[in-house]
């Protein structure tokens, strides 16, 4: 009987220390941020019990389908005017948005020597065929490469030049094959996977040829009931969170200022 009661013990033990009332949040996350997302989805699991499902694409085509009634519960933006958009929509709860993320804009080529320290090769045109970019429209890291080529005087002339990405990952799929020679890509996907130590060179274009890309996040309607989702968005901030965050060469908001 005490080894029977013994055993009741251990089970009850065992199973207060699992999470309880795990659940799943469905999240709508901004291309460059969707690896990052993955990596913190695992721990988030791990210490929580809740299950994240991830559906990647650009800011702007997300913000399309949450407008018309996708099941999302969380927006995790390249920028922070979407967001704000679902909020005045009433799409989203004000209170909820935040910055968990400050990205970075570079020049990649996949080929060794092809781009200058100081992206001097942009100035010289005859040197390449195309220049890989996001949809400016729908990505915000595709209308920073537009604002930086506009502050350099240089849009005009490698405007016939662009092969457009629909999102940041097909843009960098366009440079990696060889497709463009080179292109504008977040400093994220070529930090996290040491990329250039495979070859390839880099510009990381200075911060102040374009607006910050300050990347917020936002819990839609769908979510407001959801344990999980706010579960997430608290997770977001977290030191752990945050590790993985700048493991993959983006900045926190708190440290931008910082010289």
């Amino acid at each position: 009987m005490k080894s029977f009661q013994f055993a009741i013990t251990l089970l009850l033990a065992a199973t207060i220390a699992q999470p309880i009332y795990a659940d799943q949040v469905q999240i709508a996350v901004a291309s460059n941020f969707s690896k990052p997302l993955e990596e913190i989805a695992v721990k988030f699991k791990t210490e929580t019990g809740h299950e994240a499902k991830i559906s990647a694409g650009a800011t702007g085509k997300l913000y399309a389908q949450i407008e018309h009634g996708a099941p999302f519960e969380i927006f995790i933006s390249a920028d922070s005017k979407t967001p704000k958009k679902l909020v005045d929509a009433q799409l989203a709860l004000a209170e909820s948005q935040f910055t968990y993320a400050v990205g970075k804009l570079a020049l990649w080529s996949s080929q060794e020597n092809r781009v200058d320290q100081n992206g001097e090769i942009l100035k010289n045109a005859d040197k390449f065929t195309h220049l890989a970019i996001a949809n400016p429209k729908t990505a915000p890291y595709g209308a920073a490469a537009i604002e930086v080529l506009e502050k350099l005087g240089l849009l005009k002339t490698l405007e016939p030049k662009f092969v457009q990405g629909e999102n940041i990952t097909q843009t960098f799929d366009f440079v990696s094959t060889g497709n463009a020679e080179l292109g504008f890509v977040a400093v994220s996907q070529i930090e996290k996977d040491k990329v250039l130590t495979n070859g390839g060179s880099v510009w990381f274009v200075p911060t102040d040829l374009y607006k910050p890309i300050s990347q917020d996040a936002v819990l839609l309607n769908k979510g407001k009931d959801n344990k999980a989702a706010q579960a997430l968005l608290d997770y977001l901030k977290t030191p752990d969170a945050q590790a993985i965050i700048t493991s993959y060469g983006y900045a926190l908001p708190q440290a931008e200022k910082t010289p």
